[in-house]
């Protein structure tokens, strides 16, 4: 319940944010907003973007019921971090759906990352073997990390690290006592999950490198696709929405252009109970996040209310 007797619109900034957003509290908002968009009780039209000559800003609003609407601006650039990563920077607006107050200004870029990867989180646990142990995260950057974080927090996961940059992966895997860097390829042969979280613009992965009964999550591929056909067409898709599928990019996801709608499952029936996801041992899963207004809104919301709590960030009068 948000107080309405507080006045001003607080304003949180990077560390702040992510203070704000402890990992249960935001995967409980993450799971309730995907059953809203499987359930069509979301508001959130495809997301728009302006494209310069080096990047593009998006737009993302969007309403869930009893969490809140939210808007988020973010822009997505390519090579631009210190390590040459993509980046995407901006800001995320939380609003009182009641009267249309602003309430919170907070950062976008830890809004993306710790959403996607309590999204991707929440798909693994409703599609991976219950046996599922080693677990592979491809990539380096910002989603890379927030993934590795949430994957570190599992008592019983064995953390694999592939990256083309074998130093970056080491420094990554130093941080975490259970991970080993590797290779792309020697990481997903080994994995029963594997994230895909790149900037890549070409596959990163082949379809032989994976093994029976794998689940595969691809966060990434803003500007590209992270898994080809083969891959694809060998798998249970799973996804957001289902604009996923009928939207061209930026709002769809490249890998899915031109596949039959249909073929589509949405994640969060099968963690409504409606769907049973996973029919078998030995069937490949595959998630294909292309990032949803309702996933910002649900992290909007944990941030809002824990930052209040807790005493972080500002106000000012707007």
């Amino acid at each position: 319940m948000i107080d309405t007797a507080v006045s001003g619109v607080l304003v949180l900034d990077r560390d702040q944010t992510r203070a704000a957003l402890p990992p249960d509290a935001l995967l409980a908002a993450v799971r309730t907003a995907l059953i809203a968009v499987s359930r069509g009780e979301t508001s959130a039209p495809p997301r728009v973007a302006a494209r310069s000559a080096h990047g593009l800003l998006g737009a993302m609003p969007g309403y869930v019921p009893r969490l809140g609407l939210a808007a988020k601006l973010v822009t997505v650039f390519s090579a631009v971090t210190a390590g040459g990563h993509g980046a995407h920077r901006g800001i995320v607006a939380y609003f009182d759906e009641e009267n249309g107050r602003p309430l919170a200004v907070m950062d976008a870029e830890t809004i993306t990352a710790l959403r996607t990867a309590a999204t991707a989180t929440a798909a693994m646990t409703a599609l991976a073997r219950a046996d599922a142990r080693h677990v592979a995260v491809i990539g380096t950057g910002t989603q890379a990390r927030a993934q590795i974080e949430l994957v570190a927090a599992m008592d019983s996961a064995r953390l694999l690290i592939g990256a083309r940059d074998r130093a970056a992966a080491e420094r990554l895997a130093a941080r975490v006592p259970t991970a080993r860097a590797c290779g792309i390829e020697e990481a997903v042969r080994e994995a029963d999950v594997v994230f895909c979280c790149t900037s890549s613009r070409e596959p990163v992965m082949r379809r032989s490198w994976l093994g029976g009964g794998v689940h595969l999550s691809s966060v990434g591929g803003s500007d590209g696709p992270e898994f080809g056909g083969e891959t694809l067409r060998a798998s249970s898709l799973f996804v957001e929405w289902r604009g996923a599928v009928t939207e061209p990019p930026p709002a769809g996801a490249w890998e899915l252009q031109g596949t039959d709608p249909g073929a589509a499952r949405l994640i969060g029936a099968v963690l409504d109970g409606a769907d049973p996801g996973r029919g078998s041992a030995q069937e490949l899963t595959l998630f294909k996040s292309t990032g949803h207004a309702a996933l910002d809104v649900a992290a909007a919301s944990v941030a809002y209310r824990v930052a209040r709590e807790r005493g972080l960030g500002f106000n000012v009068n707007l």
